[in-house]
């Protein structure tokens, strides 16, 4: 879900190419497995499946997002999330229920032979449980391509690692990245293209947010925007009913957080949500390394054992190896600068 901040960031989105953007990129890996899952269905939303019925959407998702990455020297580095805090427990009930009312919703709209309903609702039924996070993670180390799981929140480990040198960007499709205080933010990395929105073909490009340039416009601190993703609500609080970012920003400019807060939601306790967001539980020393891929594992996953055709998989092996020829054994941060 994240933090709807989005009207306050005009100006500050700077579309970009894949090929503008070299370098390493920290992913929120929860968040583009998602993505990959939401997205990558057949038009009723059936999502892509082997014959046993295993979901296999997120696998063609990483395989051919890691080639087009490499192609344009983007160094992908996946971070997982790790236990949350005991404060998101709501937030996470909640998106149970709206996967179980899709679910429902997408029975009755196949039923009745609504395939944009369908389509939709599959959208909003889109889980990612164990299997797909271990087939996932299977599927990086054949590749090559390094992950971690985050002692917390993946978006908080990617922000730690941007600015402590370690990836050029964080990449999410969320905007909680920019108050856990990633200094350079990329979204729509992992969906940019043609895409089905509301029954309709679209094209998504990648953009790129600096937090201080969108700081520096607002006229705010990072503190500040924090109280406003607080206000309006965040993964870890829901925020107060008639609060949108614009009158957020004007509460907090005026100097009245905490007295709205104080008025309007007396049993929210602001202060570990803004602790959370400024020191999370992150790891300092980390050196990701790249590897060759392993073709005759990629080939075993994908084709032996989740059904890919080998025509299909062998052109993106060779799109994948190109980029890394010349290179032998283990391929570390400093390869790439």
């Amino acid at each position: 879900m994240g933090v709807s901040i989005r009207p306050l960031l005009e100006g500050c989105r700077h579309p970009v190419s894949f090929g503008d953007i070299p370098g390493v990129a920290a992913i929120d890996a929860n968040n583009a497995l998602y993505q990959f899952l939401s997205i990558i269905r057949q038009a009723d939303g059936t999502p892509l499946q082997d014959t046993r019925g295993r979901v296999t959407s997120h696998l063609s998702g990483l395989l051919f997002r890691t080639a087009h990455f490499l192609e344009n020297g983007i160094m992908p580095f996946y971070i997982f999330d790790g236990p949350p805090p005991e404060f998101k427990a709501k937030t996470i009930a909640g998106r149970r229920g709206i996967r179980e009312a899709g679910e429902v919703e997408w029975v009755k709209a196949l039923e009745r032979g609504d395939t944009d309903a369908a389509y939709r609702a599959a959208m909003q039924s889109t889980r990612v449980d164990s299997a797909i996070l271990g087939s996932g993670k299977r599927l990086l180390d054949a590749l090559g391509i390094p992950w971690m799981e985050a002692p917390s929140e993946g978006e908080a480990q990617s922000a730690s690692f941007v600015n402590n040198g370690i990836a050029t960007y964080s990449v999410s499709q969320d905007y909680d990245s920019l108050l856990f205080g990633a200094t350079v933010l990329v979204r729509n990395l992992t969906v940019s293209g043609k895409r089905r929105i509301g029954g309709r073909q679209v094209t998504i490009s990648p953009e790129r947010i600096y937090l201080s340039e969108f700081l520096e416009t607002l006229g705010i601190t990072r503190e500040q925007l924090i109280q406003i993703g607080i206000l309006i609500g965040t993964d870890f609080n829901e925020g107060i009913h008639g609060i949108g970012p614009k009158k957020a920003l004007k509460i907090v400019r005026e100097g009245r957080f905490s007295d709205v807060m104080a008025e309007k939601a007396p049993d929210t306790d602001p202060e570990p949500i803004m602790e959370f967001f400024l020191f999370p539980p992150v790891a300092e020393a980390y050196q990701p390394e790249w590897k060759p891929p392993d073709p005759d594992q990629i080939i075993g996953i994908l084709c032996d054992e989740y059904g890919f055709s080998t025509e299909r998989i062998h052109p993106v092996l060779e799109r994948i190896a190109g980029p890394q020829k010349g290179q032998s054994g283990q391929m570390r941060l400093d390869a790439w600068n």
